[in-house]
């Protein structure tokens, strides 16, 4: 049952300001440099691969999801001019890109050496902005009904289904062909929308290219064991996009071994490619500047690719609407409180492409797919917040919000992320039974609420379940206690051998160490310390955390003061405010430790 949500808090401010910043001022009609790509005169002088075509299906798939959740008219009108102008566009096979006709997806191409970092030496993103724009119009469609836009999805598909009959999807794209894999989403989509079988038929297609590709070998690679590092370039943003098609591959036929890789790769990442902040981290390996850096290193100075943490937070989408668990639903939290609001500005317009946890906050040029992707992951949350049906009503995300599932009306009031007390209030017609579930994210021990006296416990990292006869008026407070966090990694570099006598020599060449602070779904950060510092090492005490970390009385916002006893105390705020929003400002995160070598004590 779809849920009518609109968020308040922190979330809900941010989307707000993209729609009135990015949605409303990026594309406004056929003349936006971003859709006038598309007038067949331009595009039949674009010899050269771009990707600039994929503004329009991500700002039409965000900007019919603002429109119709805000009432917005004038974005609404925006929509409609731009969907109905790309249509008047498509010709008469389908085909509705920014190429000129010898570089089309459909014209087989002599093969392209590859480069350093595993891209084609000519680029193509023609099936990949086709794919944005087969989301795009569909999403338009399902808000505003328009059977044209509609048709000219399917038109697409059907042109992608007969070119897949005699060129190989993975020529068609960067990254060992990950690029042009990612049509297996859309092509579901089109599936889900239609119910025509051929459109499964082409998802099923692309995947069965996309695995006899050696080099990407995408389903049989997983189901391997291999590292999200290992498949094809490694590179995020496509190989998370190619999982959100997998994912919905499963949702389609059933098939376990597809949610067995996506459950493999995403327990990869999960466990060695996210930053503190939940954004795929990478930017450092050998290979390029946005691929998962190799299991097991870890650099304090990488970085999350904006694009990234759109495809991840639309793979934890589907895995919680498969399974539930809340673990994905935690990973969205995570990731939305911390890297996707550390990447926008105040004004909504002005976005990251890169989120350095240490290092300078950058707002990136005009063009930028950033900015169109971090619209898109905002507009996701709403629907992501709260779900149910009759007999149940699921929190997902905590915060501030109003909802409507059915019949069943709900408002939360609370300052979380800030603080960890939520008062839901229900919103009835008359009494009615059913299940109200509050997820307890793994961080809250000694989670539990409150109903009518009643005391209600949870297990962290799971769902509280409340089954009881509702009165209209009945007030839920969920108690999630927040205490500040250490966490700890490490740089080490062993290097391993046998000696002559065949025993195990080991000789440690590298062990840097690193901390961090989170509390509760936040993480952490300072500004450029004693005002200039971009670094710091810091010698902890052996003592309690709480006994040197604490929480400034007063704060405007959460403050952490870390007293080490031996300078100055430092303070840190939560990660997306670190340091102000505005372009040049400096986080820092991680801190490095001191060596092993010397004391830890303080004198």
């Amino acid at each position: 049952m779809r849920a009518e949500v609109q968020l308040g808090g922190l979330l809900g401010e941010a989307i707000e300001a993209s729609r009135r910043g990015r949605l409303h001022r990026f594309i406004t009609g056929p003349e936006s440099p971003a859709i006038a790509l598309f007038l067949r005169a331009v595009a039949d002088k674009n010899l050269e691969g771009d990707w600039y075509g994929e503004h329009a299906g991500k700002w039409l798939v965000a900007a019919s999801r603002a429109a119709a959740r805000s009432g917005d008219a004038e974005l609404a009108a925006s929509v409609r001019a731009v969907a109905d102008f790309l249509c008047a566009q498509q010709e008469a096979d389908g085909y509705l890109g920014t190429y000129a006709a010898p570089r089309r997806f459909m014209v087989k191409q002599p093969p392209k050496p590859l480069t350093w970092d595993g891209a084609p030496s000519l680029r193509t993103w023609d099936i990949w902005t086709h794919s944005y724009l087969i989301l795009g119009l569909l999403e338009a469609h399902r808000h505003f009904g328009e059977p044209t836009w509609l048709a000219a999805a399917c038109r697409i598909g059907d042109l992608c289904a007969r070119t897949l009959d005699g060129i190989d999807i993975t020529t068609l794209g960067n990254h060992h062909g990950m690029s042009a894999t990612v049509l297996m989403d859309p092509a579901c989509e089109l599936y889900f929308a239609t119910g025509e079988p051929r459109y499964l038929a082409l998802a099923e297609r692309i995947l069965e290219q996309a695995d006899r590709h050696a080099p990407l070998a995408l389903l049989s690679r997983t189901l391997a064991g291999a590292d999200a590092a290992d498949i094809a370039t490694g590179k995020a943003y496509q190989l998370l996009w190619n999982l959100v098609g997998l994912a919905k591959l499963h949702r389609a036929t059933g098939r376990p071994e597809l949610l067995d890789a996506v459950d493999a790769l995403w327990t990869s990442i999960r466990e060695k490619h996210l930053s503190l902040g939940g954004g795929p981290w990478g930017g450092v390996a050998h290979r390029s500047r946005e691929v998962f850096n190799a299991p097991g290193s870890f650099v304090p100075e990488a970085y999350v690719e904006t694009c990234s943490t759109l495809a991840w937070l639309q793979l934890n989408r589907e895995l919680l609407r498969l399974s539930g668990d809340a673990r994905y639903a935690e990973e969205i939290e995570r990731t939305a409180y911390n890297d996707l609001l550390g990447a926008v500005a105040p004004n909504g317009e002005d976005w990251c492409y890169y989120s350095f946890p240490n290092g300078r906050r950058v707002h990136t040029t005009y063009w930028r797919c950033c900015k169109s992707s971090g619209a898109m992951a905002l507009e996701e949350l709403p629907a992501l917040a709260v779900g149910g049906d009759d007999s149940e009503l699921t929190v997902h995300l905590l915060g501030p919000l109003t909802a409507r599932v059915g019949d069943v009306g709900l408002h939360i009031e609370t300052h979380y992320p800030y603080d960890g007390d939520v008062a839901l209030t229900l919103d009835l017609d008359a009494p009615r039974r059913f299940t109200l579930k509050l997820r307890c994210p793994s961080w809250a021990e000694g989670a539990h609420a409150e109903v009518g006296g009643e005391r209600f416990t949870g297990a962290p990292g799971s769902y509280l379940a409340i089954d009881r006869v509702w009165q209209p008026g009945d007030v839920a407070r969920l108690r999630l206690p927040m205490k500040a966090k250490l966490h700890e990694r490490r740089n080490r570099n062993v290097q391993e051998s046998r000696a002559p006598d065949g025993s195990a020599v080991h000789q440690t060449v590298l062990d840097l160490g690193y901390v961090a602070l989170t509390r509760g779904p936040l993480v952490f950060s300072t500004p450029l310390i004693d005002g200039f510092k971009t670094a710091e090492t810091v010698r902890l005490p052996e003592a309690p955390l709480e006994q040197w970390v604490s929480e400034v009385t007063g704060a405007q916002v959460p403050t952490l003061r870390m007293n080490l006893g031996y300078r100055p105390p430092l303070d840190f705020q939560p990660y997306f405010l670190a340091g102000g929003r505005e372009d040049g400002a400096w986080r820092l995160t991680w801190l490095s430790t001191a060596p092993a070598t010397t004391t830890t004590k303080i004198p």
